[in-house]
Protein backbone atom coordinates (compact mmCIF):
# COMPACT_ATOMS: atom_id res chain seq x y z
CA UNK A 1 0.00 0.00 0.00
CA UNK A 2 1.32 3.02 -1.42
CA UNK A 3 1.42 6.17 0.82
CA UNK A 4 1.79 10.03 1.05
CA UNK A 5 1.16 13.13 3.06
CA UNK A 6 -1.33 14.18 1.08
CA UNK A 7 -3.53 13.27 -1.57
CA UNK A 8 -5.38 15.53 -3.80
CA UNK A 9 -8.44 13.86 -5.66
CA UNK A 10 -8.93 15.83 -9.03
CA UNK A 11 -6.50 17.68 -11.36
CA UNK A 12 -8.96 20.64 -12.20
CA UNK A 13 -8.74 24.07 -11.17
CA UNK A 14 -9.10 23.76 -7.43
CA UNK A 15 -6.91 20.64 -7.35
CA UNK A 16 -4.05 21.95 -9.46
CA UNK A 17 -3.83 24.89 -7.21
CA UNK A 18 -3.94 23.03 -4.11
CA UNK A 19 -1.51 19.93 -4.71
CA UNK A 20 0.84 22.38 -6.83
CA UNK A 21 1.41 24.85 -3.49
CA UNK A 22 1.62 21.91 -1.41
CA UNK A 23 3.90 20.30 -3.21
CA UNK A 24 6.33 23.12 -4.38
CA UNK A 25 8.63 23.49 -1.40
CA UNK A 26 9.51 19.78 -1.25
CA UNK A 27 8.80 19.27 2.23
CA UNK A 28 5.35 16.63 1.76
CA UNK A 29 4.94 14.09 -0.38
CA UNK A 30 2.09 14.62 -2.80
CA UNK A 31 -0.04 12.57 -4.63
CA UNK A 32 -2.61 14.38 -7.67
CA UNK A 33 -4.75 11.69 -8.46
CA UNK A 34 -7.23 12.24 -12.15
CA UNK A 35 -9.62 9.94 -13.80
CA UNK A 36 -9.00 11.74 -16.93
CA UNK A 37 -5.42 12.29 -18.96
CA UNK A 38 -2.45 14.77 -19.24
CA UNK A 39 -4.24 17.00 -22.10
CA UNK A 40 -1.11 17.81 -22.99
CA UNK A 41 -1.93 18.36 -26.65
CA UNK A 42 -2.40 20.89 -29.44
CA UNK A 43 -6.35 20.74 -29.04
CA UNK A 44 -6.32 21.86 -25.76
CA UNK A 45 -3.14 24.52 -25.94
CA UNK A 46 -4.71 26.03 -29.10
CA UNK A 47 -7.36 28.25 -28.12
CA UNK A 48 -9.40 28.17 -31.24
CA UNK A 49 -9.52 24.63 -31.21
CA UNK A 50 -11.83 24.70 -28.40
CA UNK A 51 -14.61 23.56 -29.97
CA UNK A 52 -12.87 20.21 -31.75
CA UNK A 53 -11.62 19.26 -28.31
CA UNK A 54 -11.81 14.98 -27.95
CA UNK A 55 -14.78 13.57 -26.17
CA UNK A 56 -11.25 12.15 -23.67
CA UNK A 57 -11.48 15.55 -22.39
CA UNK A 58 -15.19 16.24 -21.55
CA UNK A 59 -17.44 14.26 -19.44
CA UNK A 60 -20.23 15.58 -21.54
CA UNK A 61 -22.99 15.00 -18.87
CA UNK A 62 -26.74 15.54 -19.40
CA UNK A 63 -29.43 16.68 -16.39
CA UNK A 64 -32.74 15.06 -16.23
CA UNK A 65 -35.45 16.46 -17.76
CA UNK A 66 -35.63 20.19 -16.57
CA UNK A 67 -39.40 21.53 -15.84
CA UNK A 68 -38.26 24.75 -15.99
CA UNK A 69 -36.93 24.29 -19.41
CA UNK A 70 -40.56 22.79 -21.21
CA UNK A 71 -38.99 19.35 -19.81
CA UNK A 72 -35.66 19.36 -21.89
CA UNK A 73 -32.61 17.72 -21.23
CA UNK A 74 -29.48 20.06 -20.49
CA UNK A 75 -26.24 19.50 -21.08
CA UNK A 76 -23.13 19.53 -18.65
CA UNK A 77 -19.67 19.79 -20.06
CA UNK A 78 -17.18 19.16 -17.44
CA UNK A 79 -13.47 18.95 -18.17
CA UNK A 80 -11.92 15.36 -17.79
CA UNK A 81 -7.66 15.13 -17.23
CA UNK A 82 -5.37 17.64 -15.98
CA UNK A 83 -6.67 21.05 -15.91
CA UNK A 84 -10.11 20.06 -15.90
CA UNK A 85 -12.25 22.39 -17.31
CA UNK A 86 -9.60 25.21 -17.23
CA UNK A 87 -8.84 23.20 -20.07
CA UNK A 88 -11.45 23.19 -22.08
CA UNK A 89 -13.22 26.56 -20.84
CA UNK A 90 -13.32 29.83 -22.81
CA UNK A 91 -10.48 30.96 -20.50
CA UNK A 92 -12.42 33.99 -19.54
CA UNK A 93 -10.48 35.44 -16.40
CA UNK A 94 -13.30 37.06 -14.03
CA UNK A 95 -13.18 36.73 -10.18
CA UNK A 96 -16.75 38.11 -9.93
CA UNK A 97 -17.74 40.52 -7.68
CA UNK A 98 -16.95 42.23 -4.46
CA UNK A 99 -20.44 41.96 -2.91
CA UNK A 100 -20.16 38.10 -4.13
CA UNK A 101 -17.26 37.71 -1.53
CA UNK A 102 -18.23 40.01 1.57
CA UNK A 103 -21.76 38.30 1.15
CA UNK A 104 -20.43 35.07 2.20
CA UNK A 105 -18.72 36.60 4.74
CA UNK A 106 -22.24 37.69 6.27
CA UNK A 107 -23.20 34.31 5.57
CA UNK A 108 -21.06 33.09 8.25
CA UNK A 109 -17.81 32.23 6.33
CA UNK A 110 -15.15 34.33 7.96
CA UNK A 111 -12.17 35.14 6.37
CA UNK A 112 -13.56 34.77 2.87
CA UNK A 113 -14.90 38.86 2.54
CA UNK A 114 -13.62 40.86 -0.52
CA UNK A 115 -10.77 42.03 1.05
CA UNK A 116 -9.63 38.86 2.56
CA UNK A 117 -9.64 37.08 -1.11
CA UNK A 118 -8.04 39.75 -2.97
CA UNK A 119 -4.66 39.35 -1.73
CA UNK A 120 -5.04 35.49 -2.51
CA UNK A 121 -6.28 36.55 -6.46
CA UNK A 122 -3.31 38.36 -6.65
CA UNK A 123 -0.94 35.78 -5.67
CA UNK A 124 -2.22 33.51 -8.26
CA UNK A 125 -2.32 36.10 -11.31
CA UNK A 126 0.65 36.75 -13.41
CA UNK A 127 -1.05 39.97 -15.64
CA UNK A 128 0.65 40.70 -18.29
CA UNK A 129 -0.30 44.31 -17.13
CA UNK A 130 1.66 44.07 -14.59
CA UNK A 131 1.22 44.45 -10.68
CA UNK A 132 -1.62 46.92 -9.13
CA UNK A 133 -3.76 47.68 -6.46
CA UNK A 134 -6.35 44.89 -7.99
CA UNK A 135 -3.71 42.52 -9.92
CA UNK A 136 -0.39 40.50 -9.47
CA UNK A 137 2.58 39.98 -12.03
CA UNK A 138 4.12 37.27 -10.26
CA UNK A 139 2.17 34.30 -9.70
CA UNK A 140 1.89 31.18 -11.73
CA UNK A 141 -1.90 31.93 -13.50
CA UNK A 142 -0.86 33.97 -16.56
CA UNK A 143 -3.51 36.37 -17.65
CA UNK A 144 -3.31 37.91 -20.81
CA UNK A 145 -5.13 40.56 -23.03
CA UNK A 146 -6.53 39.04 -26.19
CA UNK A 147 -4.06 39.42 -29.23
CA UNK A 148 -6.40 39.28 -32.24
CA UNK A 149 -10.23 39.66 -31.10
CA UNK A 150 -12.62 39.66 -34.24
CA UNK A 151 -13.42 43.41 -35.00
CA UNK A 152 -17.23 42.66 -34.54
CA UNK A 153 -16.27 41.61 -30.81
CA UNK A 154 -15.03 45.54 -31.05
CA UNK A 155 -17.94 46.70 -32.70
CA UNK A 156 -19.79 44.90 -29.78
CA UNK A 157 -18.30 47.80 -27.19
CA UNK A 158 -19.00 50.19 -29.12
CA UNK A 159 -22.74 49.63 -29.54
CA UNK A 160 -22.55 49.54 -25.67
CA UNK A 161 -21.52 52.42 -25.53
CA UNK A 162 -23.69 54.00 -27.82
CA UNK A 163 -26.45 53.36 -25.65
CA UNK A 164 -24.44 55.22 -22.67
CA UNK A 165 -23.31 51.91 -21.11
CA UNK A 166 -19.48 52.12 -20.15
CA UNK A 167 -16.83 50.42 -21.16
CA UNK A 168 -14.80 48.65 -18.55
CA UNK A 169 -11.61 47.72 -19.94
CA UNK A 170 -10.92 46.03 -16.01
CA UNK A 171 -14.13 43.86 -14.75
CA UNK A 172 -11.72 42.60 -11.71
CA UNK A 173 -10.84 45.95 -11.10
CA UNK A 174 -12.25 48.70 -9.17
CA UNK A 175 -15.80 48.41 -10.69
CA UNK A 176 -17.26 45.49 -12.61
CA UNK A 177 -19.94 47.26 -14.71
CA UNK A 178 -19.64 47.98 -17.75
CA UNK A 179 -18.71 46.49 -21.53
CA UNK A 180 -15.17 45.62 -22.60
CA UNK A 181 -12.88 42.86 -24.34
CA UNK A 182 -12.30 40.15 -21.49
CA UNK A 183 -8.69 39.23 -20.68
CA UNK A 184 -7.58 35.60 -20.66
CA UNK A 185 -5.71 32.61 -19.36
CA UNK A 186 -3.44 32.57 -22.00
CA UNK A 187 0.39 32.82 -21.92
CA UNK A 188 1.62 34.19 -25.52
CA UNK A 189 -1.22 33.20 -27.21
CA UNK A 190 -1.77 29.43 -25.65
CA UNK A 191 -4.44 27.85 -23.19
CA UNK A 192 -3.15 28.42 -19.77
CA UNK A 193 -4.85 26.28 -17.87
CA UNK A 194 -4.26 25.81 -13.68
CA UNK A 195 -2.33 22.73 -14.66
CA UNK A 196 0.07 24.47 -16.60
CA UNK A 197 0.25 26.95 -14.00
CA UNK A 198 0.54 24.70 -11.18
CA UNK A 199 1.75 21.09 -11.82
CA UNK A 200 3.34 20.64 -15.13
CA UNK A 201 6.67 22.97 -13.56
CA UNK A 202 6.90 20.75 -10.93
CA UNK A 203 6.09 17.48 -12.17
CA UNK A 204 9.57 16.14 -12.20
CA UNK A 205 10.06 16.69 -8.12
CA UNK A 206 10.56 13.58 -6.38
CA UNK A 207 7.90 14.59 -4.17
CA UNK A 208 5.44 15.32 -6.26
CA UNK A 209 3.40 11.67 -7.52
CA UNK A 210 1.15 12.63 -10.18
CA UNK A 211 -1.82 9.77 -11.49
CA UNK A 212 -3.28 10.31 -14.41
CA UNK A 213 -6.30 8.12 -15.87
CA UNK A 214 -7.14 6.65 -12.24
CA UNK A 215 -10.64 6.87 -11.17
CA UNK A 216 -10.93 7.42 -7.02
CA UNK A 217 -14.07 5.14 -6.38
CA UNK A 218 -14.25 6.08 -2.58
CA UNK A 219 -12.68 7.55 0.64
CA UNK A 220 -11.65 5.33 3.00
CA UNK A 221 -12.85 6.37 6.42
CA UNK A 222 -11.38 4.38 9.60
CA UNK A 223 -12.93 5.85 13.28
CA UNK A 224 -14.02 9.50 11.71
CA UNK A 225 -10.46 10.16 10.16
CA UNK A 226 -10.25 10.23 6.44
CA UNK A 227 -7.61 7.77 5.80
CA UNK A 228 -7.08 7.04 1.93
CA UNK A 229 -8.78 6.49 -0.96
CA UNK A 230 -9.57 3.32 -2.95
CA UNK A 231 -8.62 3.91 -6.71
CA UNK A 232 -9.07 1.75 -10.22
CA UNK A 233 -6.57 2.27 -12.96
CA UNK A 234 -7.70 -0.21 -15.60
CA UNK A 235 -8.47 -3.17 -14.02
CA UNK A 236 -6.87 -3.29 -10.73
CA UNK A 237 -7.99 -1.29 -7.83
CA UNK A 238 -5.92 -0.42 -4.90
CA UNK A 239 -5.90 1.41 -1.93
CA UNK A 240 -3.71 4.93 -1.44
CA UNK A 241 -3.11 5.86 2.60
CA UNK A 242 -2.91 9.28 2.94
CA UNK A 243 -0.67 10.33 6.43
CA UNK A 244 -2.18 13.69 6.58
CA UNK A 245 -5.29 14.24 4.89
CA UNK A 246 -7.08 13.97 1.62
CA UNK A 247 -8.00 17.14 -0.31
CA UNK A 248 -11.05 16.05 -2.99
CA UNK A 249 -11.03 18.76 -5.77
CA UNK A 250 -13.40 16.23 -8.02
CA UNK A 251 -16.25 19.75 -8.84
CA UNK A 252 -19.44 20.39 -8.08
CA UNK A 253 -20.70 17.66 -9.48
CA UNK A 254 -17.78 14.92 -8.77
CA UNK A 255 -16.82 16.08 -4.88
CA UNK A 256 -20.68 15.00 -3.93
CA UNK A 257 -20.52 11.88 -5.53
CA UNK A 258 -16.95 10.70 -4.45
CA UNK A 259 -18.85 12.16 -0.80
CA UNK A 260 -22.02 10.40 -1.17
CA UNK A 261 -20.00 7.03 -2.82
CA UNK A 262 -18.30 6.91 0.58
CA UNK A 263 -21.09 6.96 3.07
CA UNK A 264 -21.13 10.73 3.69
CA UNK A 265 -24.04 12.43 2.63
CA UNK A 266 -28.19 12.56 2.90
CA UNK A 267 -28.88 9.24 4.84
CA UNK A 268 -31.94 7.94 3.01
CA UNK A 269 -30.14 8.52 -0.24
CA UNK A 270 -27.89 6.39 0.67
CA UNK A 271 -29.27 3.77 2.13
CA UNK A 272 -31.60 3.73 -1.09
CA UNK A 273 -28.04 3.22 -3.08
CA UNK A 274 -26.93 0.01 -0.48
CA UNK A 275 -24.14 2.21 0.59
CA UNK A 276 -23.39 2.03 4.33
CA UNK A 277 -23.63 4.84 6.40
CA UNK A 278 -20.87 6.97 7.77
CA UNK A 279 -21.96 10.78 8.03
CA UNK A 280 -25.24 11.55 7.77
CA UNK A 281 -25.22 15.03 5.63
CA UNK A 282 -28.11 16.48 4.23
CA UNK A 283 -26.25 19.04 2.52
CA UNK A 284 -23.70 16.89 0.44
CA UNK A 285 -24.84 17.32 -3.55
CA UNK A 286 -27.70 20.31 -2.53
CA UNK A 287 -27.51 23.74 -2.94
CA UNK A 288 -26.87 23.07 -6.44
CA UNK A 289 -26.68 26.56 -8.48
CA UNK A 290 -25.76 27.68 -11.93
CA UNK A 291 -26.03 30.48 -14.38
CA UNK A 292 -29.06 29.97 -16.51
CA UNK A 293 -27.79 31.38 -19.72
CA UNK A 294 -29.75 32.51 -22.94
CA UNK A 295 -27.92 32.84 -26.30
CA UNK A 296 -29.78 35.22 -28.95
CA UNK A 297 -27.94 34.78 -32.22
CA UNK A 298 -28.01 36.84 -35.44
CA UNK A 299 -26.86 35.92 -39.68
CA UNK A 300 -24.91 38.58 -41.21
CA UNK A 301 -24.14 39.34 -44.88
CA UNK A 302 -20.86 40.70 -43.59
CA UNK A 303 -17.64 38.27 -43.46
CA UNK A 304 -16.35 39.73 -40.77
CA UNK A 305 -17.10 37.68 -38.25
CA UNK A 306 -16.19 33.74 -38.05
CA UNK A 307 -18.43 31.63 -40.57
CA UNK A 308 -18.83 28.09 -41.51
CA UNK A 309 -18.19 28.55 -45.04
CA UNK A 310 -15.46 27.66 -47.87
CA UNK A 311 -14.33 30.85 -47.21
CA UNK A 312 -14.10 30.57 -43.65
CA UNK A 313 -12.80 27.46 -43.86
CA UNK A 314 -9.81 29.01 -46.16
CA UNK A 315 -9.62 31.62 -43.36
CA UNK A 316 -9.21 29.08 -40.37
CA UNK A 317 -6.13 27.19 -42.54
CA UNK A 318 -4.22 30.18 -42.68
CA UNK A 319 -5.01 31.12 -39.36
CA UNK A 320 -3.40 27.65 -37.92
CA UNK A 321 -0.64 28.28 -39.54
CA UNK A 322 -0.16 31.55 -38.42
CA UNK A 323 -0.71 30.35 -34.83
CA UNK A 324 1.54 27.51 -35.43
CA UNK A 325 4.27 30.18 -36.39
CA UNK A 326 3.47 33.30 -34.47
CA UNK A 327 1.30 31.81 -31.77
CA UNK A 328 -1.31 34.75 -33.35
CA UNK A 329 -4.19 35.64 -35.28
CA UNK A 330 -7.76 34.29 -35.24
CA UNK A 331 -6.49 30.60 -33.58
CA UNK A 332 -5.90 32.71 -30.31
CA UNK A 333 -9.74 33.18 -29.87
CA UNK A 334 -11.43 32.50 -26.78
CA UNK A 335 -14.94 32.65 -28.41
CA UNK A 336 -16.15 34.53 -25.76
CA UNK A 337 -14.19 37.67 -26.70
CA UNK A 338 -16.29 40.58 -25.17
CA UNK A 339 -18.82 41.03 -22.58
CA UNK A 340 -20.06 43.19 -20.08
CA UNK A 341 -21.81 43.51 -16.92
CA UNK A 342 -25.20 45.44 -16.45
CA UNK A 343 -27.71 45.79 -13.86
CA UNK A 344 -31.70 44.96 -14.92
CA UNK A 345 -33.07 45.16 -12.24
CA UNK A 346 -34.16 47.51 -9.14
CA UNK A 347 -33.10 46.17 -6.35
CA UNK A 348 -30.05 44.38 -7.09
CA UNK A 349 -26.65 44.82 -5.07
CA UNK A 350 -24.51 44.49 -8.02
CA UNK A 351 -24.88 43.70 -11.59
CA UNK A 352 -27.23 40.91 -12.06
CA UNK A 353 -26.86 39.96 -15.83
CA UNK A 354 -23.55 39.16 -17.47
CA UNK A 355 -23.08 39.10 -21.27
CA UNK A 356 -20.53 36.61 -23.45
CA UNK A 357 -20.31 38.01 -26.98
CA UNK A 358 -19.18 35.28 -29.53
CA UNK A 359 -18.44 36.80 -33.37
CA UNK A 360 -19.90 33.39 -34.39
CA UNK A 361 -23.17 31.44 -34.71
CA UNK A 362 -23.89 28.92 -31.60
CA UNK A 363 -26.42 26.54 -31.51
CA UNK A 364 -27.04 24.10 -28.90
CA UNK A 365 -23.40 24.75 -27.27
CA UNK A 366 -21.52 25.00 -30.61
CA UNK A 367 -22.84 21.17 -31.34
CA UNK A 368 -25.08 22.15 -33.97
CA UNK A 369 -23.27 22.91 -37.65
CA UNK A 370 -24.36 26.02 -38.53
CA UNK A 371 -23.89 27.78 -41.57
CA UNK A 372 -22.43 31.10 -42.82
CA UNK A 373 -21.55 34.33 -40.61
CA UNK A 374 -23.19 35.62 -37.93
CA UNK A 375 -22.49 36.28 -34.12
CA UNK A 376 -24.03 35.42 -30.99
CA UNK A 377 -24.94 37.09 -27.86
CA UNK A 378 -25.17 35.07 -24.14
CA UNK A 379 -27.06 36.59 -21.33
CA UNK A 380 -26.96 34.84 -18.00
CA UNK A 381 -28.58 35.56 -14.62
CA UNK A 382 -25.54 36.55 -11.96
CA UNK A 383 -26.98 35.54 -9.02
CA UNK A 384 -30.30 32.54 -9.46
CA UNK A 385 -32.28 31.72 -6.93
CA UNK A 386 -33.06 28.28 -8.22
CA UNK A 387 -31.46 25.06 -6.01
CA UNK A 388 -30.85 22.14 -7.09
CA UNK A 389 -28.98 19.06 -6.33
CA UNK A 390 -26.35 16.09 -7.62
CA UNK A 391 -27.81 12.23 -6.66
CA UNK A 392 -26.46 9.31 -7.35
CA UNK A 393 -27.66 7.33 -10.11
CA UNK A 394 -25.89 3.81 -8.73
CA UNK A 395 -23.17 3.11 -6.13
CA UNK A 396 -20.76 2.09 -9.28
CA UNK A 397 -17.88 5.09 -9.20
CA UNK A 398 -17.49 4.57 -13.20
CA UNK A 399 -21.93 5.87 -13.65
CA UNK A 400 -22.34 9.53 -14.34
CA UNK A 401 -24.51 11.53 -11.44
CA UNK A 402 -27.78 12.56 -11.36
CA UNK A 403 -27.99 16.06 -12.10
CA UNK A 404 -30.50 18.56 -11.78
CA UNK A 405 -29.84 21.83 -11.71
CA UNK A 406 -33.98 22.85 -11.52
CA UNK A 407 -33.26 25.77 -13.53
CA UNK A 408 -36.15 28.68 -14.04
CA UNK A 409 -37.93 27.37 -10.56
CA UNK A 410 -37.42 30.84 -9.09
CA UNK A 411 -39.96 33.12 -10.82
CA UNK A 412 -36.78 35.97 -10.19
CA UNK A 413 -34.60 33.92 -12.52
CA UNK A 414 -36.72 34.59 -15.97
CA UNK A 415 -37.87 38.02 -14.93
CA UNK A 416 -33.98 38.96 -14.93
CA UNK A 417 -33.01 37.06 -17.91
CA UNK A 418 -36.09 38.55 -19.63
CA UNK A 419 -34.91 41.68 -19.17
CA UNK A 420 -31.19 40.78 -20.11
CA UNK A 421 -32.09 39.83 -23.29
CA UNK A 422 -34.26 42.76 -23.84
CA UNK A 423 -30.91 44.66 -23.37
CA UNK A 424 -28.93 42.19 -25.60
CA UNK A 425 -31.27 42.93 -28.84
CA UNK A 426 -30.82 46.75 -27.97
CA UNK A 427 -27.51 46.52 -28.08
CA UNK A 428 -27.64 44.38 -31.78
CA UNK A 429 -29.72 47.23 -32.74
CA UNK A 430 -27.84 49.85 -31.71
CA UNK A 431 -25.89 51.31 -35.41
CA UNK A 432 -22.14 49.13 -34.70
CA UNK A 433 -23.88 46.10 -35.07
CA UNK A 434 -26.54 47.18 -37.47
CA UNK A 435 -23.71 47.98 -40.00
CA UNK A 436 -23.10 43.91 -40.13
CA UNK A 437 -26.40 44.17 -41.22
CA UNK A 438 -27.96 41.24 -38.86
CA UNK A 439 -30.72 39.37 -39.23
CA UNK A 440 -32.35 37.39 -36.08
CA UNK A 441 -32.23 33.83 -35.86
CA UNK A 442 -35.28 33.56 -33.25
CA UNK A 443 -37.72 36.38 -33.65
CA UNK A 444 -40.03 36.96 -30.55
CA UNK A 445 -42.36 39.82 -29.31
CA UNK A 446 -39.41 40.78 -27.09
CA UNK A 447 -42.41 42.79 -25.40
CA UNK A 448 -45.05 40.17 -24.76
CA UNK A 449 -43.52 37.86 -22.02
CA UNK A 450 -45.53 34.84 -22.32
CA UNK A 451 -43.99 34.60 -25.48
CA UNK A 452 -40.41 35.61 -24.72
CA UNK A 453 -41.17 33.13 -21.59
CA UNK A 454 -41.43 30.50 -23.70
CA UNK A 455 -39.04 31.06 -26.20
CA UNK A 456 -36.39 31.15 -23.11
CA UNK A 457 -37.95 27.85 -21.45
CA UNK A 458 -37.19 26.07 -25.28
CA UNK A 459 -33.45 27.29 -25.60
CA UNK A 460 -32.06 28.62 -22.32
CA UNK A 461 -29.42 26.45 -20.93
CA UNK A 462 -26.08 26.40 -18.71
CA UNK A 463 -23.18 28.83 -19.16
CA UNK A 464 -20.73 25.92 -17.21
CA UNK A 465 -20.43 27.31 -13.84
CA UNK A 466 -22.16 24.57 -11.12
CA UNK A 467 -21.22 25.43 -7.91
CA UNK A 468 -22.31 25.13 -4.13
CA UNK A 469 -23.35 21.41 -3.57
CA UNK A 470 -20.52 20.76 -0.69
CA UNK A 471 -20.94 24.63 0.71
CA UNK A 472 -19.21 26.23 3.24
CA UNK A 473 -20.33 27.71 6.29
CA UNK A 474 -20.17 28.12 10.42
CA UNK A 475 -23.46 26.74 10.89
CA UNK A 476 -23.64 22.50 11.91
CA UNK A 477 -25.17 21.82 8.21
CA UNK A 478 -22.54 22.93 6.34
CA UNK A 479 -20.09 20.57 4.61
CA UNK A 480 -17.21 22.63 5.37
CA UNK A 481 -16.02 24.99 7.82
CA UNK A 482 -14.79 28.47 6.55
CA UNK A 483 -11.21 26.73 6.84
CA UNK A 484 -12.79 24.27 3.95
CA UNK A 485 -12.17 21.25 6.34
CA UNK A 486 -14.81 18.68 6.37
CA UNK A 487 -17.31 19.01 9.46
CA UNK A 488 -17.50 16.01 11.12
CA UNK A 489 -14.34 14.09 9.78
CA UNK A 490 -11.19 14.52 10.68
CA UNK A 491 -8.31 14.47 7.64
CA UNK A 492 -10.34 15.84 4.68
CA UNK A 493 -10.86 18.99 3.05
CA UNK A 494 -12.50 20.31 -0.16
CA UNK A 495 -10.97 22.88 -2.71
CA UNK A 496 -13.37 23.40 -5.54
CA UNK A 497 -16.45 25.67 -6.70
CA UNK A 498 -18.28 22.86 -4.51
CA UNK A 499 -17.59 25.17 -1.32
CA UNK A 500 -19.22 28.04 -2.49
CA UNK A 501 -22.13 29.06 -0.51
CA UNK A 502 -23.79 31.25 -2.94
CA UNK A 503 -22.84 31.43 -6.83
CA UNK A 504 -20.14 34.20 -7.69
CA UNK A 505 -21.40 36.56 -10.24
CA UNK A 506 -19.15 35.47 -13.11
CA UNK A 507 -17.11 33.04 -14.15
CA UNK A 508 -16.15 30.46 -12.03
CA UNK A 509 -12.43 28.99 -13.07
CA UNK A 510 -10.58 32.18 -11.19
CA UNK A 511 -12.49 31.89 -7.86
CA UNK A 512 -12.01 27.77 -8.04
CA UNK A 513 -8.00 28.28 -8.49
CA UNK A 514 -8.23 31.14 -5.57
CA UNK A 515 -9.93 28.35 -3.96
CA UNK A 516 -7.34 25.78 -4.14
CA UNK A 517 -4.67 28.37 -3.10
CA UNK A 518 -6.31 29.17 0.00
CA UNK A 519 -7.37 25.40 0.58
CA UNK A 520 -3.06 24.76 0.67
CA UNK A 521 -2.41 27.75 2.71
CA UNK A 522 -5.28 26.26 5.14
CA UNK A 523 -3.62 23.01 5.57
CA UNK A 524 0.18 24.39 5.74
CA UNK A 525 -1.10 26.81 8.66
CA UNK A 526 -2.63 23.64 10.46
CA UNK A 527 0.51 21.80 10.63
CA UNK A 528 2.12 24.13 12.93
Amino acid sequence: MESFDYIVVGGGSGGSAAAGRLAIDGTRRVCLIEAGGRNNNVLIKTPGFMPFIRNSSNYKFDTVPQRGLNGRIGYQPRGKGLGGSSAINAMVYIRGNKWDYDNWAEMGCTGWSYDDVLPWFKQCEANERGESDYHGAGGPLFVSDQRSPNPTSRAFVEAAAELQMRTNADFNGDQQEGFGLYQVTQRDGERWSAARAYVEPIREQGNFAIRTDTLVERLVVEQGRVTGVMVKRGNRSEMLYARRGIILSAGAFGSPQIMMLSGIGPAEHLKQQGINVVLDRSAVGSNLQDHIDYVSGWETKSDVPIGGTLKGTFKMAAAILEHRRKRTGAMTTPYAEAGGFWTVMDDSPAPDVQWHFVPAVLEDHGRENVKGYGFSLHACVLRPESRGTVRLGSNDATAPPIIDPNFLDDEHDIAVLREGIRLSHRIADAPQMQSFSPADRHPVDLQDNAALDDLIRNRADTVYHPVGTCRMGADTDAVVDPTLKVNGLDGLWIADASVMPKIVSGNTNAPSIMIGERCADFIKTSET
